[in-house]
């Protein structure tokens, strides 16, 4: 297996390189934590003792090399995108804990990376609505 030789990012990705020379990229969406991150906690990393992973000690983030091997990229058409575009008031980590789900699955589901079950997305649907009906009765 590949092992990791270089990490680096610009505004929308992460990139890394392969001592096969092989360069490979993810969007940042993929890893929500690392999107929010500064800039100078995004370079704070090391590579792991057997080079296929990445520790970001300080953000308590863990990526393997073989999260690089998917391709999904982000669709903010998706419908728990909508609803939030629809409220940008509304905090994803408020949401997330209203919900029961962790902040980073909420944020993969908003943007297009992850793709909820119908089940989950009426969870997060009736939440929207809980939380009107709350407004309402103000």
């Amino acid at each position: 297996m590949a092992k990791i030789q270089k990490v680096w990012f610009d505004d929308q990705r992460i990139y890394v390189l392969t001592d096969d020379g092989q360069t490979m990229s993810r969007p940042l969406e993929a890893f929500p934590v690392l999107k929010e991150a500064s800039s100078r906690d995004r370079n704070a990393f090391s590579i792991g003792r057997f080079g296929d992973d990445i520790r970001w000690e300080t953000l308590d983030e863990d990526i393997h090399l073989s999260s690089f091997y998917e391709t999904t990229e982000p669709d903010m058409t998706n419908e728990v995108a909508r609803l939030f575009l629809m409220f940008p008031q509304l905090n994803v980590s408020e949401m997330a804990r209203y919900i029961g789900i962790n902040k980073s699955l909420l944020a993969k589901y908003i943007y297009g990376i992850k793709h909820p079950s119908p089940e989950r997305l009426a969870q997060i649907k009736d939440a929207f609505h809980a939380v009107g009906e709350k407004l309402i009765a103000v």
